[in-house]
């Protein structure tokens, strides 16, 4: 499974170090646990449910730092799926420009009141729970970007398209 932690490491708060992160999902009774990057990236072996997973982590985390962040899981062939559904991916886009934001539930909303066509080149296309983002003038210049992360509920939690990839090379390293 890939764990995903939202607002962790960003911009000098919700301080979680990986080695923290790490020892809380080992105490879990979490197998073949890695973390990539300082973000709140985690692969993992388990057998259990992926609700199950991000309500265990969450808890834990919270009882065991100063961050109670949002989680969100996703198993090895639902990253899989992810990666194969990228509309940018597959005509031609600059992987560079590509994020993926996860979510808890689907992402077509987060989109139903936006003109998309305001924000161009920037594009955005939801499929299932995530929302694909083509941001040809990177993410820190990004209206489209700064507006989803305003919304009163809170998304999701976005990845760059390098760090998809891996967690998913991670993934199936653990698996094989």
């Amino acid at each position: 499974m890939v764990v995903l932690l939202r607002g962790v490491n960003v911009g000098g708060k919700g301080k979680l170090p990986m080695a923290d992160l790490r020892a809380v999902a080992t105490e879990l009774g979490y197998g073949d646990v890695v973390t990539y990057i300082q973000s709140g990236n985690l692969v993992l072996s388990t057998s259990d449910s992926s609700a199950a997973v991000a309500q265990d982590l969450a808890q834990a985390i919270a009882a065991s730092s100063s961050v109670a962040p949002a989680v969100v899981v996703r198993t090895r062939p639902q990253l899989a799926k992810v990666v194969a559904a990228n509309p940018y991916l597959q005509r031609g886009g600059n992987p560079a420009h590509l994020h993926v934001v996860f979510t808890e539930g689907p992402a077509q909303p987060a989109l139903a009141t936006r003109d998309l066509a305001a924000y161009r080149p920037e594009e955005a296309t939801a499929i299932g729970k995530e929302l694909y983002l083509l941001l040809p003038n990177g993410v820190g210049r990004s209206k489209l970007a700064a507006d989803l992360g305003r919304q009163k509920a809170a998304l999701g939690t976005m990845r760059n398209w390098r760090t998809v990839t891996t967690l998913l090379a991670m993934a199936d390293e653990a698996a094989g």
